[in-house]
């Protein structure tokens, strides 16, 4: 399994991002099941939504989200059950700027997908316990 982060999804579906080609190559590795099944919690969800409205346009945002729910290599991981713990987490971070969200996929990622994140948020380099993709260099 590996934790998909909202940075990682809103370069692939969105050409204009910096990361695309990238996402678009870590996406044929993840679709090839290199990785397993991915994992995507409802906050990354929530930000892919806002950001690809805000960057793009509605319709982008729809289509995505219904593509993200109905993907058979997906799993859709609802947060309410750790949002308490998650806040604890958030607040006792010291080494790290970790959003709230991030400190959610973090969790995930060390309890779930041995660790494993794909993202182009740098700032998971610093939490121990994470393997990143893609690789720095």
């Amino acid at each position: 399994m590996i934790v998909l982060d909202s940075s990682f999804l809103i370069a692939f579906h969105n050409e204009r991002d910096a990361h695309h080609a990238t996402a678009r190559t870590l996406m044929e590795s993840f679709l090839a099941n290199k990785w397993g099944r991915g994992l995507l919690l409802e906050y990354v969800f929530l930000e892919v939504m806002t950001v690809l409205l805000l960057r793009r346009d509605l319709t982008t945002a729809t289509h995505v989200g219904a593509i993200l729910l109905a993907a058979q290599e997906i799993e859709f991981i609802p947060c309410s059950d750790f949002f308490l713990e998650t806040m604890e987490a958030f607040s006792r971070q010291a080494r790290t700027r970790l959003s709230f969200t991030d400190v959610a996929v973090a969790r995930i990622a060390r309890e779930r997908a041995d660790g494993r994140v794909i993202t182009f948020d740098e700032e998971f380099r610093k939490v121990s316990g994470l393997h990143v993709l893609p690789p720095v260099g």
